[in-house]
């Protein structure tokens, strides 16, 4: 046991080394990352542990893809892609959490939940790191009004696509990893990854366009998540609650894509 702890801390020092080194983690990103690596594969195993893997450097690949086709779109969002601590725990603290407590009442359950967890954090970073190349305008999700590339809420079926596939490419990950283990759960987990990415995803985007504080900049007359605007002038809220900001969105949707995955598997098979 301690030795599996031991080699979870110097897996997850190294990943977060790197993704500090090479700029995707901020040094708070690279300590949360730390933590979450540890706690990850040290208590839910090197199957957890590759999953969680899977999904960071997947994001941290995606988040330098078309860097400049993407700036205008970055303006409008909280952070800019070298995710801090705040980002890291909205997207890895969860599943984190989930592998605790799969091992102090161990039940297969908490798989199919890290999946959804997981497979929603992936949909929702890869649909924002690619949808934002879309050549058609996002639309509202709520009204399907057409709005500005990076808007909360705006939806297109480019990046709805990618969502249902990021949770896929999670799901069929998990089930072919249990294969060594010598269960067959593949199309469970795969289904469970498709639906409760996009699922936890649409449910990003619903809050995003709803209640997550958004704020206006009078000087560019845009929209965004930033309190400071890229030009450096001071936003005033426009809608929303205050204390919502992106990364505790982020973490709602994905307890949500977890929960639809955990149902998936309770009812379907």
């Amino acid at each position: 046991m301690i030795t599996d702890f031991v080699i979870a801390l110097l897996i997850s020092l190294l990943i977060a080394g790197l993704a500090y080194w090479r700029g995707s983690l901020s040094k708070s990103g690279a300590m949360g990352a730390l933590l979450i690596g540890f706690l990850t594969f040290g208590f839910g195993g090197w199957v957890w542990g590759v999953i969680l893997g899977l999904f960071f450097v997947s994001s941290s690949l995606l988040s330098h893809f078309k860097e400049d086709e993407k700036r205008t779109a970055a303006e409008k969002f909280e952070k800019g892609h070298r995710r801090d601590a705040g980002q890291v725990f909205a997207n890895g603290g969860l599943g984190a959490l989930l592998a605790v407590f799969s091992a102090l009442f161990p039940s297969p359950l908490w798989l199919f939940l890290f999946v959804g967890v997981m497979a929603t954090v992936t949909a929702d970073t890869w649909a924002t790191e690619l949808g934002t190349l879309s050549k058609t305008p996002p639309r509202l999700i709520t009204t399907g009004r057409a709005v500005d590339v990076g808007t909360s809420g705006g939806v297109s079926w480019l990046g709805t696509a990618v969502s249902l596939v990021g949770g896929l490419v999670i799901g069929l990950a998990a089930g072919l990893l249990q294969l060594t283990q010598g269960e067959n759960m593949v199309a469970q987990a795969a289904l469970a990854g498709a639906l409760g990415g996009l699922l936890g995803s649409l449910t990003d985007s619903l809050l995003g366009a709803t209640v997550q504080q958004i704020y206006y900049c009078d000087t560019c007359q845009k929209d965004t998540e930033r309190k400071i605007h890229t030009c450096g002038t001071e936003t005033r809220p426009l809608r929303g609650w205050y204390w919502l900001n992106n990364d505790l969105v982020n973490l709602i949707s994905s307890a949500a894509g977890g929960i639809v995955a955990a149902l998936i598997t309770t009812l379907l098979f």
